[in-house]
């Protein structure tokens, strides 16, 4: 692999955009919007999402990897960043495909936020009943 490699993953209204190369330093390195990926994803939870795929693959330390993600919150944020990898690992070897689907990693999470509706206080929430 020489070129770097794009892909593009989502997760609720969070689009990341990750871009792959072969690592240039020691280990391979991790950006997030131009910062390192540790400060941009302070909680433990959000680093171990990322780093799955990853993991799974034996892939850790093997590629740089620069990440563009924006919309969201960090939960949603972490989870475009973890289907951008695995969509662009599968460019990397085809044969990284089973354990990745396996694990369900390939799937785009299609869960979203559920609107307000009138008349209630949230979207399903009802406003306290008053019988006087």
């Amino acid at each position: 692999m020489e070129k770097q490699i794009h892909r593009v993953g989502k997760r609720k209204s969070a689009i990341a955009r990750v871009y792959l190369r072969p690592r240039a330093t020691e280990t391979g390195i991790i950006r997030v919007n131009g910062r390192a990926f540790e400060d941009y994803f302070p909680r433990p939870s959000s680093r171990l999402i990322i780093m799955q795929p990853l993991e799974l693959t034996q892939a850790v330390g093997r590629f740089d990897i620069h990440v563009n993600v924006m919309g969201g919150g960090l939960s949603g944020q972490a989870g475009a960043v973890k289907h951008a990898i695995s969509r662009a690992l599968l460019n990397v070897d085809p044969m990284f495909r089973p354990p990745l689907k396996k694990a369900g990693h390939l799937t785009r999470d299609s869960r979203e936020v559920e609107r307000k509706k009138y008349g209630l206080a949230g979207a399903r929430r009802r406003f306290q009943y008053s019988k006087r």
